[in-house]
């Protein structure tokens, strides 16, 4: 392999790792030579997915990012780490008519909230070192918004324009920050989806998908060329995934 696109001697913290895009994330890290940090709320399918991963060397920390004690925990015990893919995420459904405060809150504790203040955390407690990069999880869908999707949306619109900005204060250490916006995914979120959607509905997703709707590798693999020496040139962009745009 490549010098540049090799993860060996990094660390990289990876949240939401306990399924999906996540757990992915976290097998492809450790197949590039990374040594990974885990988290996620549920403690048995994050230790299936430290089950996966491949060497030695990678730690599992239990954490609800929605939980500022638990965040504050969780970098307190964090080593300096080279790279942070922001994956933890919730897809509600729910057309405008009906949200309440509570709904926004939910979504955007979880999508934005969570991501912003570990963020935070971890470069107040110097735990993201000079040259790392950072990769959050957004989504195709701030391209094509869809009908129910307005929290879903805008909780990641936030997030890509939270990450433009994290770009350019961080870039004098040289540490970069990007997005990624998959299109449909095959994850258990997926599966939640089709439940809820017509058929119709679909096809039209389907559609704007050219390649076919993805799986959690299709996304694994950008992110380790994002946390990997080859992308040192590339910051503050939204990098689209499956979707023709």
């Amino acid at each position: 392999m490549n010098k540049r696109f090799d993860l060996k001697g990094k660390i990289v913290l990876i949240t939401g790792a306990s399924s999906g895009i996540g757990r992915q994330t976290a097998i492809a890290v450790s197949e590039c030579g990374g040594s990974c940090v885990i988290t996620g709320r549920n403690n048995k399918r994050l230790s299936e997915t430290m089950k996966m991963l491949k060497s030695k060397g990678h730690t599992s920390m239990i954490a609800d990012l929605t939980n500022e004690s638990d965040i504050k925990n969780l970098v307190e015990n964090l080593p300096e780490v080279n790279g942070l893919v922001h994956c933890a995420g919730i897809t509600p459904l729910m057309p405008a008519k009906f949200i309440k405060p509570k709904h926004i809150d939910e979504v955007m504790e979880v999508n934005y909230n969570a991501a912003v203040l570990l963020t935070s955390q971890m470069l107040s407690g110097k735990k993201i070192s000079d040259h790392a990069s950072i990769v959050f999880i957004s989504s195709i869908a701030t391209r094509f918004p869809y009908f129910g999707g307005s929290l879903y949306v805008s909780s990641k619109s936030a997030l890509q324009g939270y990450s433009a900005v994290l770009a350019l204060e961080l870039s004098p250490r040289g540490i970069r920050s990007n997005c990624l916006l998959p299109g449909f995914v095959k994850t258990p979120m997926f599966d939640e989806t089709l439940k809820h959607t017509s058929e119709e509905a679909m096809k039209k997703f389907k559609d704007l998908h050219p390649l076919g709707f993805g799986d959690p590798e299709d996304v694994a693999g950008p992110v380790c060329f994002l946390l990997s020496d080859a992308a040192r040139w590339l910051t503050g962009v939204n990098i689209p995934l499956g979707a023709s745009i």
